[in-house]
């Protein structure tokens, strides 16, 4: 399913420049759901933290039995050879992806063989700086490590987070924030989240229901760098109608202020648009 235009995928040891067919009717990835991925950008000719996200994806494959090909730094090589069909004016969404081929036990267990491997480049624009979006409740929470693999980025945890944004699009919302099982803020049904209250940002200590994701550890370095206090607990929904500003952190739109929670307003305040220009500022002087 694309989400951009001028795709290019990487397949069976060639760039292709177009979206074309990579997992049959009987790979294990299309029956068993043993899919990852792992998603970064490039922006006027950078591609921040991408190197931790290729690494990151061997990791999830790893973590979902898979038996990966390819290390973090051949991914990142790759990548880098299919980035230069792009110029370097155009946003790209990068998305590098293993899935099971055969099946081993009961067919169940992926078997111990190497897994198919793609990568996926599609032009998607980087949203606006002041882009906002408006959260309320669902009655869907994250899972337990115990009851789903959460410490892979896998396709098969997806579904979860579709249905989360089905009802919040229904409630006449654009995002969930979303609980895990004992009540506490985990994330949004699509990125990280952070809070605000007198000049303190708060963001969900990370306790294995949510990715600690790389955007979400990037900002959260620069902010501290800065000077601004960064602090990981337990948050409640009663902590974020008490806060002064909200803001999302993710890779396709790296920071995404919130406007409103459930009728709580809040402003496009001004950590939230540090945040953003200090992300960047970075990404510069690291490429």
């Amino acid at each position: 399913m694309a989400i951009g235009t001028n795709i290019k995928t990487y397949f069976d040891g060639a760039w292709h420049d177009a979206d074309i067919p990579v997992m049959r009717a009987a790979d294990h990835g299309s029956w068993q759901a043993t899919t990852v991925f792992d998603g970064a950008r490039y922006v006027d000719g950078m591609a921040p933290d991408l190197r931790a996200h290729c690494d990151r994806v061997v990791r999830s494959a790893r973590a979902l039995s898979l038996h990966p090909g390819k290390t973090g730094a051949e991914i990142f090589d790759i990548i880098w050879e299919g980035l230069k069909r792009y110029p370097n004016d155009v946003a790209v969404y990068i998305r590098p992806n293993f899935f099971g081929i055969s099946g081993g036990h009961y067919g169940i267990v992926p078997a111990a063989a190497e897994a198919g491997f793609y990568i996926c480049l599609e032009q998607v624009p980087m949203a606006a700086s002041d882009a906002a979006s408006r959260l309320t409740t669902t009655r869907f929470h994250r899972p337990v490590l115990n009851t789903a693999v959460l410490d892979a980025k896998a396709g098969c945890l997806y579904p979860n987070n579709a249905r989360m944004l089905m009802e919040a699009q229904s409630k006449g919302y654009d995002n969930a924030l979303v609980c895990d099982v004992i009540g506490n803020v985990a994330e949004t049904a699509t990125a990280n989240i952070f809070m605000v209250r007198d000049g303190e940002a708060f963001t969900p200590i990370p306790n294995g229901t949510f990715l600690n994701g790389i955007t979400r550890q990037r900002h959260m370095a620069n902010l501290r760098a800065d000077g601004v206090t960064v602090t990981e607990k337990v948050l409640t929904f009663d902590d974020f109608r008490a806060a002064d500003e909200v803001f999302m952190t993710g890779n396709l739109n790296k920071v995404t202020p919130v406007l409103e929670f459930d009728g709580t307003h809040y402003q496009h305040g001004p950590v939230s648009k540090r945040a953003h220009q200090l992300y960047w500022d970075w990404a510069a002087s690291a490429a």
